[in-house]
């Protein structure tokens, strides 16, 4: 119950969710039904906070007024990594942003939820290492002990590796805690941690220097999406909402590549806790790696949130081949695009104006952000 409250849905019920999906409370057991939008829509993080700079897209999204009259909320969740999935499959929130392997995990489990925006359209996981221990070919990483936030993240570094071709019955998986594992690392505790874009700066600021393997340099798989339960989808009010939404997202994201440091100092304003620890030249560093994850490559893109329906399959197919599902999912009956067209059908050319006409504090101004762009792989081994 203390997790639960302080996981910020205090005021929804208190449930215990099970992995299949199933709530349990004082008045029974039942499978939840989605409910009709006309309360707040609940937006719930995989991470336990939202004091991070890779929802930006919402938070310039909020400051701009792109979201409109829609009654939109941010929950951080619970810290554990599968929460996001469990509580839109129990109608407790209304969209999650899982890693691809908890999404499998949730179909696995007999969750009906669809993906429905791509956004880390390059795989934005990464396998942090102390200085001077990096392997030179990632297959040495064989035998060796990777520590995770969350047992829950396993489904996520199994499948990268796999793709390399890692024999990853051979990895030895410690749950060092959120969100101490890197600390964990850094003590000397296991020989690798799990890490990912953004992530690399905000333990910079900590006083955590580690080297990485980078999987947006390496991996050929797809990252974090927003996912919705699939019966959202038949029903056109709903699909109307979604598509205004995501449009909220898709132009902040179209805003902040336009002007990175407003959209740093959009986060910063809404958490100055977040802005005092990292400082402007972090920050920046941080969105920086977020949106070269998110973007991925527009050319061969038909929007924001788009999904390369191949890539999808090629994480579904080794998920399978390493037995994390019994058998492969396909990727176009869980993930759509059905929502994209309506998601981008917006005045590019008016975000870019008003990117161009904000107002940003003079630190932030004062940062070469083509200096940050230029280093920011400087720490890939």
């Amino acid at each position: 119950m203390k997790r639960f409250m302080n996981s910020g849905l205090t005021r929804r019920r208190m449930l215990q969710v099970t992995a299949g999906g199933v709530v349990v409370s004082g008045l029974g057991m039942g499978r939840a039904t989605a409910e009709p939008y006309d309360g707040t829509f609940t937006w719930i993080s995989p991470r336990g906070t939202l004091e991070v700079l890779d929802d930006y897209g919402f938070w310039v999204g909020k400051k701009m007024g792109y979201f409109g009259d829609l009654d939109v909320e941010m929950q951080p969740g619970p810290s554990d990594g599968t929460a996001t999935v469990k509580f839109v499959a129990v109608g407790q929130a209304d969209m999650g942003f899982p890693s691809p392997g908890v999404f499998s995990f949730a179909i696995e489990n007999g969750m009906d939820l669809k993906s429905v925006f791509h956004m880390g359209a390059r795989d934005t996981f990464s396998l942090a290492f102390r200085k001077g221990e990096g392997p030179s070919d990632i297959k040495d990483i064989e035998g060796k002990t990777i520590l995770l936030g969350s047992a829950a993240w396993q489904p996520i570094v199994d499948p990268m590796l796999a793709a390399q071709g890692v024999d990853v019955s051979t990895i030895t998986y410690v749950e060092a805690g959120w969100p101490t594992w890197g600390t964990a690392l850094s003590a000397g505790q296991g020989d690798a941690a799990l890490a990912w874009e953004g992530l690399r700066a905000e333990w910079i600021a900590s006083g955590l220097e580690f080297e990485y393997w980078l999987g947006v340099q390496n991996s050929p798989l797809p990252a974090n999406t927003f996912v919705t339960r699939a019966a959202d989808l038949e029903d056109p009010d709903k699909v109307a909402f979604l598509e205004q939404y995501l449009m909220g997202w898709a132009k902040g994201m179209e805003f902040a590549e336009a002007n990175p440091a407003a959209a740093v100092q959009a986060v910063f304003e809404q958490f100055p806790t977040l802005g005092s620890n990292l400082g402007p030249e972090l920050g920046l560093m941080s969105i920086l790696q977020q949106m070269n994850v998110f973007r991925g490559d527009m050319s061969k893109r038909e929007g924001w949130g788009w999904h390369d329906m191949d890539s999808w399959q090629t994480f579904f197919d080794l998920s399978a081949q390493i037995g994390q599902n019994a058998k492969p999912i396909q990727a176009a009956e869980v993930c759509t695009n059905q929502l994209i067209a309506g998601a981008n059908a917006f005045d590019h050319d008016q975000v870019k104006a008003d990117a161009a006409a904000a107002e940003v504090n003079a630190d932030l101004a004062a940062v070469d952000v083509e200096a940050l762009k230029a280093s920011m792989f400087d720490q890939a081994i």
